[in-house]
C-alpha cells in the first residue's frame, strides 16, 4: 500500500470512531453518567494531592470503564440488531455485557477507596 492509500485508511479509521464515539454520546445516557463520574474524579484529582501513579491509576481505570461501556453498547445494539425477539441468549448476551461495566465499575471504585483511605 501507498503512503497515500494507508494514509486515507487512518483518516477513514479515525471518522468511524469518531462516528460510534459521537453516536453511543448521544444515545447511550449510561456513557454520560460515567463520562461525568470521571470529570467529577478529575476534579478531585486535581486537588487531592495524590501521587501520580495513583493519579495515573485512577484515571487509567476510569478510563477503562467508558471502554467497557462502550464494549457494552456495541454488544446491545448487535443483538438488537440480528432479533427484536425476546430470547434467552439475546437476554444473557446483554445482561453479561451490562455485569463487566459493574465489575470495572465497582473495581474503579474500589481503588479508589484504596487510594483514599488505604
Amino acid at each position: 500500500m501507498s503512503l497515500g492509500q494507508e494514509l486515507a485508511r487512518l483518516r477513514n479509521t479515525a471518522t468511524w470512531s469518531l462516528e460510534g464515539l459521537l453516536a453511543s454520546w448521544r444515545e447511550e445516557k449510561s456513557l454520560r453518567q460515567w463520562t461525568g463520574l470521571n470529570l467529577l474524579g478529575w476534579g478531585l484529582l486535581a486537588v487531592a494531592g495524590l501521587s501520580t501513579t495513583e493519579t495515573v491509576l485512577l484515571v487509567a481505570l476510569g478510563g477503562l470503564v467508558l471502554v467497557v461501556e462502550l464494549l457494552n453498547s456495541a454488544v446491545e445494539a448487535t443483538v438488537d440488531y440480528v432479533s427484536t425477539d425476546r430470547h434467552p441468549l439475546a437476554k444473557k448476551a446483554k445482561d453479561i455485557a451490562s455485569a463487566a461495566v459493574m465489575m470495572m465499575g465497582l473495581l474503579w471504585g474500589l481503588c479508589w477507596l484504596l487510594v483514599l483511605f488505604g
